[in-house]
């Protein structure tokens, strides 16, 4: 059984959401976690805030990514500081749904290897957001689930839970962005780990601006979703 969550941040001048972030997760998970807060740069304004709030909340660390700026490399950079235990990726842009976050640790304890926030599962919801990105995102996690059997009906959400062993069983190739969530996911199922999903409910951010770059990306994404199609029916 375990008994802690390490949940990964990675930031981009979030000095605009991170107090209310971190305010969050200490309201909303009851579980015993530490949180790591992944930055580029040392000019960051998100850094000042943390630094504050580490004087007061020991159980929160900073991390200067090591493999070369990026999302998908402050994510990387995470997962290297965590041995073993469990894994969550989050936004700092309050966007994810943090009162899943123990249920989602309660189906780890159940046996689960990965565990995705699902916002296109019944009892799922999406709140603003670019509408054509959600509709890419939508028509993807719904048509793997029913192609594949995919055990998530929202495969390219960010927001999930894994294993350290299955972090440490697969390589990654992702070398743009959030796609690498969609990565670790179909080659997990293809490997048979165990792949559940919660419902929750995603918000678009208020403050700041969004590093996701849609039509940079998408091709990445649209390489791990032919994988998937792939992987079932050769």
């Amino acid at each position: 059984m375990y008994n802690l969550i390490h949940i990964v941040i990675p930031v981009y001048n979030e000095q605009e959401n991170i107090k209310a972030t971190l305010s969050e997760i200490k309201s909303k998970v009851k579980t015993p976690y530490k949180v790591f807060i992944v930055y580029d740069f040392d000019e960051d304004n998100t850094l000042p805030v943390v630094e504050e709030w580490m004087h007061t909340n020991r159980e929160v660390f900073l991390l200067k990514n090591k493999y070369g700026r990026g999302a998908v490399n402050a994510i990387k950079t995470g997962f290297a500081a965590v041995d073993e235990g469990i894994i969550l990726v989050t936004m700092a842009d309050l966007s994810d749904d943090l009162a899943k976050v123990d249920e989602m640790f309660r189906r780890v304890n159940e046996g689960y290897d990965i565990v995705c926030g699902s916002r296109y599962m019944k009892g799922g919801e999406q709140k603003g957001g670019p509408r054509f990105k959600k509709l890419l995102s939508k028509t993807a996690g719904i048509s793997l689930h029913f192609l594949t059997g995919l055990p998530t009906h929202d495969v390219t959400n960010s927001f999930k839970m894994y294993t350290g062993k299955v972090l440490r069983d697969i390589e990654t190739e992702s070398r743009g962005g959030f796609e690498i969530g969609m990565e670790i996911v179909v080659k997990a199922f293809k490997r048979g780990y165990r792949i559940t999903e919660v419902p929750c409910c995603w918000c678009d951010r208020e403050g700041g601006k969004t590093r996701f770059r849609l039509w940079k990306w998408l091709p990445k994404y649209i390489r791990w979703y032919f994988f998937a199609i792939r992987a079932r029916y050769h």
